[in-house]
């Protein structure tokens, strides 16, 4: 199979992708030649880029040619084709981010924003084949946004499966950002009929997370074990999809097990803040452009 970075930065995804698959199907010099052209990652950055084309050297991956310096957002979506198409995608695109000028034209209209994590969710969607899989990193913000929003969260929904939504709690990036993020996870070629939240838990004895107390992956055990055999508890629950539908595509969807509902984390409260002027900027934006098209070209 073939995995892919669209935004690969230093390579961490790719680096622990390799580790996976090293310790767990290459057991000859044959599969080791097969992982080795099956590594793709794309960060258009020049230092991020040079920092993760020396990690693949560092992990063995002898000609780290696939590891490519561009923008994956600038090519027009129409330009990709089957060739293009890959089995797995994983990524953590930057979130709170804003591409330059131009770079939305790259897309069809209806999916026409500057924020690049949800330019690079349309094109994960576009990228994988039918029954190829994707987990991406995105901040609450894209659960809860409507606009261009909605309507990218519904075509995940209608061309994959979005099976899966892991809640990660504060602190999980910091000291880089405070923004609440999730794990989505997906396969394309059938539509969501329901899809099943675990809401990660801090350790016992944590409150948050930092620099000096970050995650850690053996943290990440209880949902291993709950993954193949999933059963409601005080930290999973499910949703069906036309519950979705009717909340407007909202995936904001709070453990309904937690009494606890509180007045908010100051941050996600402004991170909402944040995003709902930013609705109102593009909804008056766009009355706008009506009415100068309504007018015959006349600007305000």
């Amino acid at each position: 199979e073939n995995m892919l970075d669209p935004a690969c930065g230093t390579g961490g995804f790719l680096t622990a992708t390799i580790h996976n698959l090293r310790e767990q199907y290459v057991k000859n010099v044959e599969d080791e030649k097969i992982l080795q052209q099956s590594i793709h990652g794309v960060e258009k950055k020049p230092l991020p880029h040079l920092l993760c084309v020396t990690n693949m050297l560092l992990h063995g991956i002898e000609v780290p040619s696939q590891i490519r310096h561009d923008n994956t957002l600038a090519r027009p979506l129409r330009d990709y084709g089957p060739k293009d198409r890959v089995d797995v995608i994983v990524t953590n695109p930057p979130f709170g981010g804003m591409e330059e000028d131009g770079i939305e034209q790259s897309f069809p209209t209806a999916y026409r924003t500057r924020e690049t994590a949800d330019l690079f969710l349309v094109l994960i969607v576009h990228l994988l084949k039918d029954g190829g899989r994707g987990a991406i990193v995105l901040p609450d913000g894209t659960l809860f946004g409507e606009g261009v929003k909605t309507r990218i969260k519904e075509k995940l929904l209608e061309e994959c499966n979005l099976h899966t939504i892991v809640r990660l709690p504060n602190g999980v990036f910091s000291p880089y950002t405070g923004i609440k993020t999730n794990l989505l996870f997906f396969t394309k070629g059938e539509p969501t009929k329901e899809i099943w939240y675990y809401e990660h838990p801090y350790p016992e004895g944590y409150k948050s997370y930092s620099k000096t107390k970050p995650m850690r992956i053996e943290e990440f055990e209880p949902e291993k074990a709950w993954w193949e055999n999933r059963q409601e508890n005080d930290f999973t629950w499910r949703v069906q999809v036309e519950d979705i539908k009717a909340n407007g595509y909202n995936l904001d969807i709070k453990n309904p097990n937690n009494s606890d509902v509180g007045h908010g984390d100051p941050e996600e409260l402004l991170e909402k803040y944040q995003i709902l002027l930013a609705n109102i900027t593009e909804t008056r934006n766009s009355l706008k452009q009506e009415l100068i098209n309504a007018l015959g070209g006349i600007s305000a």
